[in-house]
């Protein structure tokens, strides 16, 4: 199989390519394109993959760079797109333009996940469309964020061959099982009941052999209070709510004290992200001997820190080690390829049309849940209502993904003002206006809109 990478110069390649490698299976993928506009950093991570390939008992896997989409995607069986629009310079005024006018800053959630979209959006469909040209048969496996709104602009292009990905439910599955007492010989046979948003989702059940786990969870304050997001949200909130969230739920039920912890941080996420890279990216050079033990020495600086100001809002606790592996998405493509492609069935928490599985949005819309994927495709599975508690946060945020959409389709600067005024955790139209006005003038990729 070939396997073409949006985004083949990002940071977390590496984590695919070595995925890649331990994949016993004889029909593995065997040629990888990594195409980004980058060179430089491009070189620098098929470095880490030569060194990672070297190390490696297995078969290698021929590693080609590409500048030029054609080449990169003509006649690939699947596209895993990865591209950060803007890159983190962009995320920087993502995070930092928000928190100017006393807003949570982040880049997929808020204010800082509508500027996201609106740079990115436009590029993902121009993408889509040329995919849709020159790899008719390919599949999009795209793990871009936002991830529910590049699915569901990418939709209308693709069809059905575009899934969207996200790590997040996976970690939040395998944490809980663990807490629910599970041995490590029947983790893999539980079944994940979740849904809701990408970045905007809960547990809601724990199947297995007919019986559901997550009551007893619930029920239990120490279980719950042994892990990352029991410790992120607090047991008695947990317990309240009777469903266990996504960690960047964080962001709405705790808006005050995630605010109050970003403004005190010495520096943004993005700006932690930054300064850890250029020990990779920023050496002379980034291709030379070493590459894989200094992007490894980075990529654990990342965890180390990952959602480090929400984690001071609740109370501060450092990460567990288990927490540490990184990615879950480079395992989760890696089963989507091998079940269309051999017809291995396999049960994935997915971006896809909601397809009559819930009441509380049309069948169009993307939500995030379990679908089962084999040779035919990917078929959505039955999964309860969302939560009643989530209803209408679910409703208002759908609302503002789509008027985002709308609003890059367009090129409509009051299309864009809506989306930012409409977002709960944006509090007053007024501010929804200065602050649009001021990712206009300062944001790279938002032209078009003024």
């Amino acid at each position: 199989m070939i396997l073409t990478i949006l985004g083949g110069g990002g940071f977390r390649v590496p984590l695919v390519h070595q995925a890649l490698l331990d994949d016993p299976d004889s029909n593995r993928v065997t040629h990888l394109r990594l195409f980004d506009t980058d060179a430089p950093r491009l070189r620098a991570v098929a470095a880490v993959c030569a060194e990672q390939a070297a190390a490696s008992s297995s078969p290698g896997i021929e590693v080609s760079l590409h500048t030029d989409l054609a080449e990169a995607v003509t006649g690939t069986d699947f596209v895993f797109s990865a591209i950060r629009v803007g890159g983190l310079a962009g995320r920087a005024c993502d995070e930092a333009i928000p928190l100017r006018h006393g807003v949570i800053g982040q880049e997929t959630v808020g204010a800082g996940g509508i500027s996201y979209a609106l740079r990115t959006l436009p590029v993902v469909e121009r993408l889509g469309r040329e995919i849709a040209r020159l790899a008719p048969e390919a599949w999009l496996i795209s793990f871009t964020n936002p991830a529910g709104m590049v699915t569901e602009a990418l939709a209308p292009i693709l069809g059905e061959r575009v899934v969207g990905i996200c790590d997040s439910p996976v970690g939040l599955a395998r944490r809980a099982i663990a807490a629910s007492g599970v041995g490590r010989e029947d983790r893999e046979r539980v079944e994940l009941d979740y849904v809701g948003l990408n970045h905007l989702g809960w547990v809601t059940g724990l199947q297995l052999d007919g019986r559901d786990l997550l009551p007893g969870l619930m029920a239990d304050a120490k279980a719950l209070g042994s892990f990352e997001e029991g410790r992120l949200f607090g047991p008695d909130w947990l317990q309240a709510l009777g469903h266990l969230p996504n960690e960047y739920l964080h962001h709405y039920y705790f808006t005050r004290e995630a605010l109050a912890a970003d403004r005190s941080a010495q520096a943004s996420r993005a700006q932690v992200i930054l300064e850890q890279q250029r020990a990779f990216y920023g050496v002379d050079d980034p291709s030379s001997s070493g590459a894989w033990q200094r992007w490894e020495t980075c990529r654990m600086a990342r965890e180390t820190t990952y959602m480090a100001s929400n984690r001071e809002a609740a109370g501060s606790f450092e990460r567990d080690p288990d927490d540490l592996t990184g990615g879950g998405y480079d395992r989760i493509a890696l089963q989507i390829m091998h079940a269309i492609a051999h017809d291995r069935p396999a049960r994935l928490v997915l971006n896809r049309p909601n397809a009559g599985r819930v009441t509380s949005v049309d069948d169009d819309a993307v939500i995030e849940a379990p679908c089962l994927v084999d040779g035919t495709g990917i078929q959505p599975l039955p999964i309860g209502e969302i939560p009643a508690h989530g209803v209408g946060l679910v409703q208002q945020v759908k609302n503002v993904e789509r008027t985002t959409i709308e609003a890059a389709r367009a090129g409509d600067r009051t299309l864009a003002w809506r989306a930012l005024a409409l977002h709960p955790l944006v509090d007053s139209v007024t501010v929804a206006k200065r602050l649009l006005d001021d990712l206009l003038d300062e944001v790279p990729g938002l032209e078009y809109l003024r």
